[in-house]
């Protein structure tokens, strides 16, 4: 059981869902005046909603990455709303996307101070070059996640697809750091 209880809070979601079927982005320009498409610069469309606050890029392919959701199903819920609101206005969409979370960020706060120097010797896995960063990367098997190791305890986890993921992988490296004596608690 980990001396304190750390601060998790889930930053961005990013998920991929896919339509199985190509789409006129031009069609989606016209009905969607406030959606961002220049081919030039960028080959997907940019559609934002302000409830859940997401931005979802849409491709001539069928496929859509959805940014900013704070949550596994707001993340979904996005993506579901954009593809009803395309529907509605007339853009023909007869498959349900499937929605695959791609990447869960995390800010982590473990309310102790963190010897760096040591984590480098005491854990594999570790990068730690402070006259290029801050910050300590580790990399995390089991599971699959990459954290940033901040010296005043705070942490930032990437990679992860689950929120479950972040979860079980800030506790497991909590309690590695207790174990090794490399976290102090005021």
């Amino acid at each position: 059981m980990p001396k304190t209880k750390p601060t998790i809070r889930i930053q961005n979601i990013v998920a991929s869902a896919a339509l199985n079927q190509r789409i006129n982005l031009g069609k989606i320009v016209q009905k969607f005046p406030f959606a961002e498409y220049s081919p030039r610069v960028f080959p997907g469309l940019v559609f934002r909603l302000k409830k859940p606050k997401t931005a979802t890029l849409i491709f001539e392919t069928g496929k859509m990455v959805c940014t900013g959701a704070k949550s596994e199903k707001e993340a979904v819920q996005a993506v579901n709303k954009v593809t009803k609101e395309l529907r509605s206005h007339g853009i023909p969409l007869p498959n349900k996307p499937e929605v695959k979370i791609q990447n869960v960020v995390a800010s982590v706060e473990l309310n102790g101070e963190i010897d760096l120097e040591n984590v480098v010797y005491k854990l594999q896995r570790v990068m730690y070059e402070p006259e290029q960063f801050p910050g300590a990367v580790y990399r995390m098997d089991d599971p699959k996640v990459v954290f940033l190791i901040f010296s005043a305890g705070k942490l930032v986890c990437v990679g992860a697809k689950r929120e479950g993921d972040v979860y079980e992988a800030v506790g497991k490296l909590q309690k590695t750091l207790e174990e090794k004596e490399l976290i102090f608690y005021p």
